[in-house]
């Protein structure tokens, strides 16, 4: 065995991360406005909880340990913010089969080492170790002065892209219920509501799919911004939202399952076989 052709045999010095079903990178500037997208998305799934087998990095812009920490990961995504002339908010994915060329590593120096580099550099140093189900998500920034806060176009689609992993990425957990009560509220347990709706604030809109009712939970930035507000209803941190006057007199009364619709930016729940909304009983 030599150093250069087993080059991740090296790393076995008993410090490596500890294996992971999928690796969530989140690369940036924290001090640059748009351009910390990355790391303020990691802190927002970690926030929210994540699953076991997610492991989250705060990647910020040392690009040579994004490579390091991809060692054990059976799939990688990454998040960054772009520059492209695009409309800030943009939101560009890379899929894992585009990413064999990536940036060369001649003349780099650990100032300019991005997660193309890192890409590049993690093929030559983890060798069969390195992950090959790779994807990776852009998002187009608009303004970069130091110290600035996430413009609302960015911060609208990290919120997007945060739906995107956490639907396609992170693995299956039990299904997620909300519960519509004979009051006319909609139950919605801790957890879920920190993970939605962090301002306590949505939208509702009533629709059909199929031969099923759903009402779609549009999350919105802030109270400010109208909808309904969430109020806390137990010292858990469980919210109720009066939903009566949106679905309808006879209401569909129980548990109901819950999903994420990424390209609809709402949670869905379902309500069910729509009889009762074709019989015009909706509001």
């Amino acid at each position: 065995m030599t150093a250069d052709t087993h080059r991740h045999a090296l790393l076995d010095d008993g410090f490596a991360p500890a294996p992971c079903d999928v690796l969530v990178v989140g690369c940036g500037n924290i001090l640059r406005g748009d351009d910390a997208v990355g790391p303020i998305l990691v802190r927002r799934l970690w926030e929210d909880g994540v699953p076991e087998g997610v492991r989250i990095v705060d990647g910020g812009t040392a690009g040579m340990d994004v490579a390091f920490q991809m060692r054990g990961a059976r799939r990688v995504v990454i998040v960054d913010a772009s520059a492209t002339d695009a409309s800030p908010g943009t939101v560009y994915r890379v899929p894992g089969e585009e990413l064999a060329d990536t940036s060369p590593l001649d003349g780099v120096h650990t100032h300019s080492f991005r997660w193309d580099h890192a890409l590049s550099f993690s093929r030559w140093l983890l060798g069969p170790e390195c992950p090959t189900d790779v994807t990776v998500f852009l998002i187009e920034a608009g303004d970069l002065t130091p110290g600035a806060e996430l413009s609302p176009e960015v911060r609208a689609a990290m919120e997007t892209v945060i739906g995107l992993v956490r639907e396609e990425f992170f693995p299956a957990q039990g299904q997620d219920r909300v519960e519509v009560t004979e009051t006319g509220h909609l139950r919605i347990p801790a957890a879920l509501a920190a993970r939605y709706f962090p301002s306590d604030a949505c939208s509702l809109i009533l629709s059909e799919d199929g031969d099923r009712a759903e009402l779609l939970m549009v999350p919105l930035q802030s109270p400010a911004n109208g909808g309904q507000l969430l109020k806390q209803r137990t010292s858990a941190g469980d919210r109720a939202l009066l939903v009566r006057e949106t679905l309808a007199d006879d209401l569909p009364v129980g548990e109901h399952r819950i999903r994420w619709d990424a390209a609809r930016g709402a949670v869905v729940v379902d309500l069910g076989p729509g009889e009762w909304l074709r019989d015009g009983r909706s509001a």
